[in-house]
């Protein structure tokens, strides 16, 4: 079941933060590429509320 919100003006989930291509990518990303989209998420969500 699809949960993500893509309405985001830059194509970034409202809920998570990731884009689609991330979201499809993830269950088969390697911990250490899970670990540095992470962190960029924490900077996408911070940069979504200030807009």
């Amino acid at each position: 079941m699809d949960m993500c919100d893509f309405s985001n003006s830059k194509g970034w989930c409202l809920g998570c933060g990731r884009t689609r291509e991330e979201c499809k990518a993830w269950k088969s990303m390697k911990p250490y590429a899970i670990n540095t989209l992470k962190k960029e998420l924490q900077k996408r969500k911070s940069q979504m509320k200030a807009d």
